[in-house]
């Protein structure tokens, strides 16, 4: 199929009848117990699954007037035209100019989509290859350092979506690794990360993976440049050159070839990204390659697999049933409308241990824009204030706040349904899994009913003036989803949910998901600031920083 042309002019969902009028819904008083008291059905009629998936979300504050005005909104607004156009290469992210083509990177070989004269599923596929070639010559241990010996650890160099995706995929789907080649992630600026590392690893045996779209990021390149040093340390006392150190030790991965090859990377070894690929969306991408290393190509291409099968549900599907417009309306309709503005991902999990900070990141720099697409200033709420950890360790650190708090919390739970399937051999494992299911939907059962969740069960009479202190209010709204069990094809659907979820948000607010401008401005102010460091330069920051450089210095 050929991409639509330039960019897309779409109704604005500000101006719509039904956003008045979901304007007007959200000042009466939402009550959990009440919806649920007033229809038995409620939880049949609000959940639907797809795939692996499975989404209730009738603990939200909404009942079936609310949804209609959702999803008569989300039509006024064209978001079908919206998701087509994001499908095949249309100038979605309008202030740079370009398409957002992530999910062109978990087509199929047989698609076709042609972006300006270019087939893009051939190119990805290409890279794909590049990946595989790679990655399958580390995980062989045909890949020797500068010794001669074969890898055994390879280091991930990247900071923002070319560190939070791989870290988070790799970290859940270690139990499907098949090697004995260790996966580790650096970001950290300062180089506390990287430091404890080196101090553990062989330079002879260790291969290091620099990401950044870029290859111009100060924090990447920081870390990249004493991983460099350290290798050159030991090589020349091994009579290694750099030129053999930087072709047997490093990878890189970035849109821009040229910076590669300045900064040393061999050609063979460079694995290409497009301008149409944001950071935040890469996994897909060569960005990947560390996970492709840990599970190996098959299990990276289930990964690719899956995320397209959300891919095809969220074009396809019915808005009514559809799991990421729904899940993007209720956010919408919580945080513009009821404004809930905090938000928290709840994992009852450990493998998707990083999933709360990766979609901290989704949401937050995709969404956390207060200008629309033609840069009219915004009156209304947009992205919440997100945040999350795993479900078990969030309930002895926040969930005090979410139980007894001033603050209104929307919630996410997440949770496997099968695991540890040898019931025999890990009995004492499913039992604690068990546990942790059973706490999972009682928490989200008390946050939505407060003290009358205990009082149904007990028989007993909810006295709120008995015991202040131990009295739990309810009402804070929350969806659960469950996966069917985790695979590779499984989290990259749920990835995909979420990815499409921060888009339909986008779209009923009329912003750009696919830049992040405000994080460029403290960059270059950075370096501004680090020269005054070097050279002593001062009067040109305001009073505070000055006298914040002043006591560096004195203590330098």
């Amino acid at each position: 199929m050929d991409a639509i042309k330039g960019k897309t002019a779409f109704n604005n969902a500000r101006s719509s009848k039904y956003w008045q009028q979901l304007q007007t819904l959200a000042t009466q008083p939402w009550s959990l117990a009440d919806l649920f008291a007033q229809d038995d059905n409620r939880a049949t009629r609000f959940s639907t699954k797809a795939g692996a998936l499975y989404m209730d979300y009738s603990k939200q504050c909404l009942d079936e007037e609310v949804l209609v005005n959702l999803l008569q909104l989300a039509e006024s607004c064209e978001v079908s035209r919206r998701i087509d156009a994001l499908m095949q290469g249309a100038m979605v992210n309008t202030s740079e100019q370009r398409a957002a083509l992530h999910t062109a990177l978990r087509l199929p070989e047989t698609a076709r989509l042609n972006v300006d004269g270019q087939d893009v599923v051939a190119d990805v596929h290409h890279s794909l290859m590049q990946v595989a070639r790679l990655s399958e010559r580390v995980r062989h241990g045909t890949w020797r350092g500068f010794s001669g010996k074969a890898i055994t650890d390879v280091v991930n160099i990247g900071v923002g979506g070319s560190d939070l995706g791989p870290l988070m995929a790799t970290t859940a789907l270690d139990e499907w690794a098949d090697t004995e080649i260790a996966v580790h992630f650096v970001s950290n600026m300062d180089g506390t990360q990287l430091d404890n590392l080196l101090k553990h690893l062989n330079p002879e045996t260790t291969l290091f993976i620099i990401s950044s779209k870029s290859f111009g990021t100060v924090d990447t390149l920081s870390n990249a440049k004493t991983a460099l040093s350290w290798l050159l340390a030991t090589a020349k006392l091994r009579a290694g050159t750099e030129d053999s150190v930087l072709r047997r030790h490093f990878i890189g991965i970035s849109a821009n070839s040229e910076k590669m090859s300045a900064w040393g990377i061999h050609p063979e070894h460079q694995l290409q990204l497009w301008e149409w690929v944001g950071g935040r969306f890469s996994l897909w991408s060569a960005i990947g390659l560390a996970i492709a290393i840990r599970i190996g190509m098959p299990k990276f291409k289930a990964l690719l697999s899956g995320a397209h099968s959300m891919d095809e549900h969220f074009s396809e599907a019915d808005f009514a049933d559809n799991l990421p417009v729904l899940l993007g309306l209720i956010a919408v309709w919580n945080s513009t409308f009821l404004q809930v503005n905090a938000h928290t991902v709840l994992p009852y999990d450990g493998r998707l241990s990083y999933l709360p900070s990766y979609l901290t990141q989704l949401e937050m720099e995709s969404n956390g824009k207060s200008v629309t697409q033609h840069g009219d200033d915004i009156d209304y709420d947009t992205c919440p204030i997100l945040w999350g950890e795993i479900g078990s360790n969030a309930q002895h650190a926040f969930y005090q706040l979410l139980h007894q708090g001033t603050q209104q919390v929307s919630c996410d739970f997440i949770a496997c349904v099968r695991r540890y399937s040898d019931n025999v051999k890990n009995a004492p494992l499913q039992q604690q899994h068990e546990l942790s299911l059973a706490n999972c939907l009682a928490q989200s059962r008390v946050l939505a009913f407060g003290n009358t969740a205990i009082a149904k069960i007990a028989d007993a009479k909810v006295d709120a003036d008995a015991d202040k202190y131990k009295y739990y209010r309810g009402n804070q709204p929350s969806t659960t989803v469950l996966i069917d069990e985790l695979t590779p094809h499984s989290l990259g659907a749920l990835i995909a949910l979420y990815e499409h979820k921060v888009y339909v948000m986008a779209s009923i607010w009329d912003i750009n998901p696919f830049d992040q401008w405000g994080v460029e401005m403290g960059k270059q102010m950075a370096e501004s600031v680090h020269h005054a460091m070097q050279h002593g330069n001062s009067g040109q920051f305001d009073t505070s920083t000055e006298q914040l450089l002043q006591y560096i210095k004195k203590l330098s």
